[in-house]
């Protein structure tokens, strides 16, 4: 067989030269390969498998994690780069996991430092920014390799931008997607050639020999995208906070104590550094010097990373190449590239023209955002803010920085408003509008919040000393708040919704409405956002040079220095291009000052008010119950009536210091949206008797509001809401038959239903002789209705007109109840009596007998109060 695989493949080269320059006379249209090393590249199946990446494979299945980490490492340092380029998908794959989250990988979503120490500290060793793995990154980088990353695991938008054709706007994706021309068919050649024979497999002749051309449509857009090893890298690593889904178990996780949080933190801090004006150098490894990644052009000029103004610093650096010879550009694109995938991946999973589909209710939400996912996103925001605010005093203004400034600066006050800015807003609104009404919305509340205070991550931010006010907003963020208008407003319009929808009682929804108040109410910062308003909603002034100044490029034969629209004027535009860019040019705005959004923050104020009593009233209710309850019920054998109480929330579980913490938040945060939008005492004072929540004189709570009816009470509407506030409520009990009761927590379930059994076996054998005692006039008599007659029946006050209909049809006899021997209770008091009666050496019959005669003692004269009682009421 050897001989004859030599000889074949002998016959089949000659025979496949003379296939290939016959193909483009019968196919002009197709790409014929002649090289070998052509047709191995268009056909990857076909290149021989790496031995190292086979045994890599081996190891990772036979080996402990600390082992293949180690050999990684050396593999790293000791092969080539032309080696290390056939492990790099799998090694990057191995570690972040699958894209469609089927394989796993290292879980580092998941890997804490208290519960896998040894794991923990070789993960984040080898996968720091200057660990091992990004110096295999730099080394392919510096041989220009590039990588195919799937199309289809992009942002929804994304993808649908390249299927429709267009270029997406981020430049990431600038010189990497290439739509081919649109109609015509491509060809895919296919050449296979079968040596066949009847005689037992020898080759006869060439006239086995098949050329099989299969023609198939050209795809309408490409399925992957060419990625050098960075964006690779980073492209997995981003990607796996959204497409690995966490194991069973692993929910109560702390995030901020995962090791992937914890790299997130480091690539931000080594990337995006807050003190110097280069990226830190990479430390070289000790097998040698470390190949520095190639100079790279930045995927756009840094006159575009201008607002809608250009500075004339960018103007300037865009017609110059002296900027370009700075070796700080070429690695400011490693700056760029992380940025730009952390945006793209993490927030760009929704377009203006998403949005506003997803305004129908019956619109099908695209992508669900976790709890963890908001959380990086917060820790994203928060060193954003601490990156841009870096920038040198004499930097801040555009106008007034020196002409010698770095790529890393420049990109530092582009960094937020270019990249960020717009697809945080969508990806918000979406959390606004689409997140459960419960505790979670907490993170992204933070968020939000996060991005709206930049100040809190300045590093002039001054020290506040414990016992003063909070420090004032100071005037050179107005800037920053005008041109984050929507940001601020329709945002905090939104909040108002959900608020209106939460049950404010409960303490963690209280503290958010606490949250958001204080940050608003932070001095000055309400004059700053009525300040934008009014500049979005003063009249267009007509200034014909205005838009071409912003919007293109300036001739240069004319001068910077011409006439400038007044600077009002300006950020008047600054203000309304930020609007329109975000909601579109046929945008409502609606002013939140206005009278529409004092009307939602007056019905908050009255939701507090009534949060607030309602409080107040749980606190009451639990406080009277635990002050009557006896010793027993704190062993949970006595009966705990729950007719009437109210729905059950967080305060039933943590007690009155969360009524305190409740009540301490809602006054604060009413206090601040009275400091905000100015709201009077006297508008309060009309909320509080809108309600109808005064109290009686003995402090407690009146009745629902309703009217008398035929039937009884009938509420109105001021009632029921009443009743679903938990403002009021009616006293609920039971106005059965007391035998016929639900079996209680506190009773023995099988020896009531034998004691009922029994009790009503007796009441029918001796129903004449009970009721002819009970009708004597004696003191027998009085004491046989005591025991034999339901106390208090005559005298219960009948609020249903039901009951007391029912109650007037079937009038009760005489009857005996041994219910009260199948309480837990009981019967551990009985048990409690013997034991203490063994201490004082008396037997179980003489102490049944005291029982016995000191119960006769109180039934007599219990039997005498009674009777004394309905003689004084005659």
């Amino acid at each position: 067989m050897t001989t004859f695989r030599r000889r074949a493949a002998e016959w089949r080269s000659p025979s496949l030269r003379r296939a290939t320059l016959w193909v483009p006379q019968w196919f002009p249209k197709v790409a014929v390969f002649s090289v070998p090393q052509e047709a191995a590249m268009a056909f990857p199946h076909l290149q021989q498998p790496s031995f190292l990446l086979a045994s890599l494979k081996a190891d990772s299945v036979n080996k402990p994690f600390a082992q293949r980490c180690q050999d990684l490492v050396k593999v790293i340092e000791d092969f080539p780069a032309k080696e290390l380029h056939a492990i790099f998908p799998w090694l990057v794959e191995s570690i972040f996991g699958s894209l469609d989250g089927v394989l796993v990988g290292w879980n580092l979503r998941c890997l804490q430092g208290r519960v896998s120490p040894v794991e923990y500290s070789i993960a984040m060793e080898f996968l720091d920014p200057g660990g091992p793995m990004m110096k295999l990154v730099y080394k392919l980088q510096a041989e220009d390799y590039k990588f195919d990353f799937p199309v289809s695991y992009l942002p929804g938008p994304v993808k649908a931008s390249i299927q429709e054709r267009v270029l997406p706007d981020s430049p990431l994706y600038h010189n990497k997607v290439q739509f081919p021309p649109t109609g015509g068919l491509g060809l895919n050649l296919a050449l296979s050639i079968l040596c066949q024979s009847p005689r037992g497999g020898e080759a006869v002749g060439g006239q086995d020999v098949m050329l099989r051309v299969v023609q198939q449509p050209l795809p309408v857009c490409p399925l992957t995208l060419p990625s050098d090893p960075f964006e690779y890298y980073m492209f997995f690593f981003a990607l796996s906070l959204i497409t690995q889904k966490p194991l069973p178990g692993t929910l109560h996780i702390r995030t901020s104590d995962c090791a992937y949080f914890i790299l997130v933190d480091r690539y931000l801090s080594w990337f995006l550094p807050t003190e110097g004006s280069v990226l830190p150098a990479l430390s070289s490894s000790p097998g040698g010097p470390n190949p520095s990644p190639a100079p790279r052009t930045p995927t756009m000029p840094f006159a575009s990373y201008g607002l809608h103004h250009t500075s004339l610093l960018k103007r300037h650096i865009s017609h110059q190449t002296s900027v370009n010879a700075d070796p700080a550009s070429h690695e400011i694109w490693r700056s760029e590239t992380l940025l730009q995938v952390f945006v793209e991946m993490w927030l760009h999973h929704y377009s203006l023209e998403m949005y506003q589909k997803m305004q129908s209710p019956h619109a099908k939400e695209s992508f669900t955002p976790t709890e963890e996912h908001v959380l990086v996103v917060r820790l994203l925001l928060k060193h954003l803010h601490a990156f841009s605010n870096s920038l040198k005093p004499e930097q801040v203004s555009p106008s007034t920085h020196s002409h010698a400034t770095s790529p890393l600066e420049e990109f530092k006050r582009a960094a937020v408003p270019r990249f960020v800015q717009q697809k945080l807003y969508l990806f918000l609104q979406h959390c606004f509008g689409h997140w459960p009404l419960d505790a979670s919305f907490r993170a992204v509340l933070e968020m939000w919040l996060s991005y709206l205070q930049p100040w809190r991550y300045a590093p002039e931010k001054q020290a506040q000393s414990s016992d003063c006010q909070a420090r004032c907003v100071s005037e050179r963020w107005a800037p920053f708040v005008q041109e984050n208008l929507l940001m601020y407003t329709k945002l905090f319009v939104g909040f108002l919704s959900r608020a209106l929808r939460t049950d404010l009682v409960s303490p963690k929804n209280a503290l958010m409405v606490f949250r958001v108040a204080k940050v608003f109410a932070q001095p000055n910062l309400a004059e700053m956002i009525q300040k934008g308003e009014q500049l979005f909603l003063e009249p267009e002034l007509v200034i014909p040079h205005r838009q071409h100044r912003l919007f293109t490029a300036p001739t240069f034969t004319g001068s910077f220095l011409s006439s400038w629209p007044p600077a009002v004027t300006d950020a008047s535009f600054k203000v309304k291009s930020h609007v329109y860019s975000l909601e579109g040019q046929d945008c409502k705005y609606t002013p939140m000052f206005g009278p529409e959004v004092r009307t939602l923050v007056l019905r908050l104020a009255q939701l507090i008010t009534q949060a607030k009593q309602t409080a107040k009233s749980i606190s009451d209710q639990c406080g009277e119950s635990t002050a009557g309850r006896p010793f027993l019920s704190w062993l949970g054998f006595c009966s705990t009536d729950t007719n009437g109480s109210y729905a059950a929330n967080d305060l039933d579980e943590m007690g009155q210091d969360s009524v305190r913490k409740t009540d301490e938040y809602l006054e604060k945060a009413l206090e601040y949206l009275c400091q905000m939008f100015r709201l009077s005492e006297a508008q309060l004072t009309q909320l509080t008797l809108a309600l109808g929540t005064t109290q009686d004189e003995n402090g407690k709570k009146q009745l629902p509001d309703c009217v008398v009816g035929e039937d009884g009470l009938i509420l109105t509407p001021l009632g029921r809401y009443q009743i679903i506030n938990g403002l009021r409520r009616f006293d609920i009990e039971y106005q059965g038959d007391s035998e016929l009761q639900p079996i209680r927590s506190y009773e023995i379930a099988s020896l009531v239903r034998v004691l009922f059994r029994l009790s009503s076996a007796i009441n029918r054998r001796f129903a004449g002789p009970m009721a002819a005692l009970c009708s004597r006039a004696d003191f027998l008599g009085s004491f046989c209705r005591y025991h034999l007659t339901e106390p208090g029946l005559a005298d219960r006050h009948l609020l249903s007109p039901v009951a007391r209909g029912c109650a007037a049809r079937r009038p009760r006899g005489p009857r005996l109840s041994l219910r009260f021997l199948g309480s837990y209770r009981t019967l551990l008091s009985l048990l409690l009596a013997f034991f203490v009666a063994s201490l004082f050496c008396i037997g179980p019959l003489p102490c049944a007998l005291l029982l016995v005669l000191g119960y006769l003692l109180y039934a007599v004269a219990m039997t005498l109060l009674t009777e004394r009682s309905k003689l004084h009421h005659l």
